[in-house]
């Protein structure tokens, strides 16, 4: 169990200095993540996201220990020092009408969680998740000025933006009685957001080019909270229902705003800015997020099978920014999925021990763009690889797939195409408690 736990702490703390190192890599490849404060991730674990997203209503799957951070109260199952790390890749096809298809693949390192169990039906979790990102560039180019007839000098609009923000979360969840779960998150919320746009004449050498650039750093406490109710048919089937919500809390933002004009070379090559036309600071405005509420049912025959589905509707025409609404529409999400394990008890057969995961993804966005609602569509599949245990501690991997489509080739609108790849490496040991031999 030793060399087991060194390597897992050891990969631990490599995993916080290089999340710290990099909280304001943009990971996202996606126009549609220039609109609100970013593409939300879901904060969902690998053998979550491979049964189409379900959790609300999820708590330990085939007896093994996991972390839940969409409801809180499913912490209050942990019976064991649980420890989640996770890594994400995701490969984005985009295409247009009238223009020619562009590929991005990103990758990074996406959480690390812990659970603690504090009596027999509590315990504390705590971690750092992605909680949106920001990245896209396109271009415009525009023939003329519009001003003078004769001009025909092609000049180019660019878009660009970059960032993300995370979080940091402490939670308890605790039971009452046998059938009841409660629990809570506060959470910090931190990080910078930057949106870039410049003005260039590529075909007049000496041209004086403009950028403007605005940079966001937002920092908060935001809330979560959860219950889960469940109904036991027998020792080993239940049906469990589930609600959690998020607080529509308000962030901090501190934003800066630049104004700089360049030049340009014969290759395109932008030279250092000639002088800063606008430098100023804002003074501090607040973010309003939206409210969330999720709700999710789930029967589980322990050990053998898991199926279960997800509500969640969150208020984004509540969002605004310095008190400005951002005219993003309500949001609504589908989930639907399960998992089955042929035999969890088999000694033989490796393949029947595993863990097979499917789902589901229906999810009306915030975004309405050209009169025209963003709507993703996605599959997802998954497996859990158990390790052999040793001396009591428990190891799996869990692999995750994602394949889906959001927006539509429609009113000069972006369809994305995307595969998004989830790896999490999850143990459950006894760690702090007393025994009496060793």
């Amino acid at each position: 169990m030793i060399k087991y736990t060194r390597f897992f702490i050891t990969l631990l703390f490599a995993v916080i200095a290089f999340a710290a190192h990099s909280q304001s890599t943009a990971t996202s490849s996606s126009p549609y993540s220039r609109y609100g404060i970013g593409d939300i991730d879901p904060q969902l674990m690998p053998q979550n996201a491979g049964m189409g997203g379900i959790g609300v209503a999820t708590n330990r799957m085939s007896f093994f220990n996991n972390i839940n951070v969409i409801n809180p109260a499913s912490y209050g199952a942990i019976n064991l020092t649980t420890i989640d790390i996770g890594l994400y890749g995701s490969f984005l096809n985009l295409s247009q009408t009238g223009a020619a298809s562009q590929r991005n693949n990103n990758f990074r390192l996406s959480h690390v969680a812990f659970a603690i169990p504090v009596s027999k039906r509590s315990a504390l979790s705590f971690g750092l998740l992605p909680y949106s990102e920001r990245g896209y560039n396109y271009t415009k180019s525009v023939k003329g000025t519009g001003t003078i007839p004769a001009d025909t000098n092609i000049t180019n609009y660019s878009y660009s933006g970059d960032g993300s923000l995370s979080k940091a979360y402490l939670g308890y969840g605790f039971g009452l009685g046998k059938h009841l779960l409660l629990g809570g998150n506060v959470s910090y919320i931190f990080g910078t957001l930057k949106d870039i746009g410049t003005t260039e004449i590529p075909n007049l050498i000496g041209t004086i080019n403009s950028r403007i650039e605005q940079s966001n750093a937002i920092s908060g406490l935001n809330y979560d909270y959860g219950i889960q109710y469940s109904v036991d048919f027998s020792e080993n089937k239940h049906l469990t229902f589930g609600y959690s919500g998020s607080v529509g809390s308000k962030l901090n933002s501190q934003s800066s705003f630049i104004v700089s004009q360049y030049f340009t070379d014969a290759s395109g090559n932008q030279d250092v800015p000639a002088d800063s036309v606008i430098n100023r600071q804002s003074a501090k405005t607040k973010i309003k997020l939206p409210q969330t509420n999720r709700f999710g049912i789930s029967f589980q025959n322990e050990g053998k099978f898991l199926v279960g589905a997800d509500y969640t509707m969150s208020n984004w025409s509540d969002f605004s920014i310095g008190g400005e609404s951002q005219g993003l529409q309500n949001s609504r999400t589908f989930n639907i999925g399960g998992q089955y394990t042929p035999n969890l008890q088999t000694l033989r057969n490796y393949l029947a021990s595993v863990d097979y995961r499917l789902g589901a993804i229906y999810d009306e966005t915030y975004m309405v763009v050209n009169n025209t609602r963003i709507k993703r569509y996605a599959v997802t599949a998954g497996l859990g690889l158990p390790l052999r245990p040793n001396n009591g501690s428990f190891y799996k991997i869990n692999i995750s797939a994602e394949v889906g489509k959001r927006g539509s080739l429609v009113n000069g609108l972006v369809k994305e195409n995307y595969i998004n790849i989830h790896l999490g490496f999850t143990l459950n040991d006894r760690w702090f408690q007393k025994y009496k031999f060793d």
